[in-house]
């Protein structure tokens, strides 16, 4: 069965309506499926079972606990970049020893609870960070694994606001000086270098840039290991895209056949760090239609869904492919803008698409939003974020409930001067 699906006219995610889903949540509302996530993460599993593995789910592109919490009981470790996604994975029940603490800039704070929790690695991005971890273990008086992040220089041919891997972007140590900083790492007392990692972009359909940056690694592993320092993980990093529209991505096999042959004869243990790839086609954003527009040159479809909602079309002019959730007969069609209610000509999740006549109050479904979507959502406008339902065969639980307007304004105050 495919988690998404039309049955009798409606559109079902798994056993259960989307309709039925909205009478309960509402809508804006993000919904999820259990079957396409746990998919998704045994298609990983199952392709690199040949190695010795670990698949750290990127916790940035969907953080949901329930999401965290099925992946973990599916044996998922996790790749976080903030203190606070460190307490989402532990909270729930990712083993500390499947954790990775990527990103430029960990605060001191940070550094110590992710120390004190024994997370498996740090993937260090600077020379300065290097100097500070070591600090910031010698006073809590226990030694931090760390793997130091490299920057290839590959062009992952992606949207440049995700490309990571390019040596003008802020993210690792430029290939040339990598040696150097390994040999800086393993002289620190609080310290224990134990791998290397590489992460060059996001959304990536084209397997090329992956093998040339696994090649590129293991030219590394050989000349750091040459200067005595055993490694004993090699984190590839994430960015296998997703199909938004027409995009042919290679399969999980695909790609864990390449790498796998680019670091054939070595033993270390392969991280991956797959995000979108798990969670996006795994999640709908549901939204409500309010009103049609009709301008002199163009036709409006406002929605009570917007740029706070899903970020992602404003910020990267991305496309999703949206869909009625009850479809009308016959083939008419009309080109619409889809727009939210937010007071800038940037909000919107679609421009010039080919959508259906429809009545107010209908049910937009868009797709590909279970990754970046609730994530990157923000309360502009003052508008409460969505809910967020988790779906299990015929079963579903909200699993984020909607924010009142009482939440918009927790931990604000009004100075005493001004009552």
């Amino acid at each position: 069965m495919e988690p998404f699906h039309y049955h009798g006219g409606r559109l079902f995610c798994e056993d259960v309506a989307i309709e039925e889903i909205v009478a309960a949540a509402g809508t804006p509302l993000y919904v999820y499926s259990s079957l396409a996530l746990r998919r998704c993460l045994e298609g990983y599993q199952q392709a690199f079972s040949p190695r010795s593995h670990i698949v750290c789910y990127a916790v940035k592109s969907n953080s949901n606990l329930a999401v965290l919490s099925m992946l973990a009981k599916l044996g998922a470790g996790a790749d976080i970049v903030s203190g606070g996604e460190l307490f989402r994975a532990l909270k729930a029940g990712i083993p500390p020893e499947k954790i990775v603490y990527s990103g430029v800039g960990k605060t001191e704070r940070e550094m110590e609870e992710a120390i004190d929790a024994g997370i498996l690695m740090f993937n260090v991005e600077s020379v300065e960070e290097l100097h500070v971890l070591d600090a910031v273990a010698s006073r809590l008086g226990r030694k931090a694994r760390v793997s130091i992040r490299v920057n290839p220089d590959v062009d992952p041919k992606t949207h440049p606001y995700i490309s990571t891997g390019m040596k003008n972007n802020k993210f690792g140590i430029a290939h040339h000086l990598a040696v150097e900083v390994y040999r800086l790492a393993s002289e620190k007392e609080w310290l224990e270098v134990v791998g290397i990692d590489c992460h060059i972009g996001s959304q990536l359909t084209d397997v090329s840039p992956f093998v040339e940056a696994a090649r590129r690694l293991r030219e590394l592993i050989g000349e750091i290991e040459a200067a005595g320092i055993v490694l004993k993980y090699i984190d590839i990093g994430g960015g296998l895209g997703i199909r938004y529209r027409d995009e042919e991505p290679p399969s999980p096999s695909e790609y864990a056949g390449h790498i796998m042959e680019a670091l054939d004869g070595l033993d270390h243990t392969i991280i991956l760090e797959p995000g979108r790839s798990i969670s996006g086609n795994s999640g709908l954003l549901v939204t409500r239609l309010l009103y049609t527009k009709e301008h002199e040159e163009k036709t409006f479809y406002v929605v009570d869904a917007a740029m706070n909602d899903l970020a992602r079309p404003s910020l990267y002019d991305a496309y999703h492919e949206i869909v009625p959730v009850r479809p009308p007969r016959g083939n008419c069609r009309k080109t619409v803008d889809v727009v939210g209610p937010i007071c800038e000509t940037g909000d919107f999740l679609a421009r010039g698409r080919e959508l259906p006549p429809l009545e107010r109050g209908a049910l937009l479904a868009v797709k590909s939003s279970g990754a970046y979507g609730f994530t990157m959502s923000s309360n502009y406008n003052s508008r409460p974020r969505a809910a967020e339902v988790l779906v299990d065969g015929d079963r579903f639980h909200v699993v984020r409930e909607r924010e009142e307007y009482q939440d918009l304004v927790k931990g604000e105050s009004i100075p005493p001067w001004l009552e």
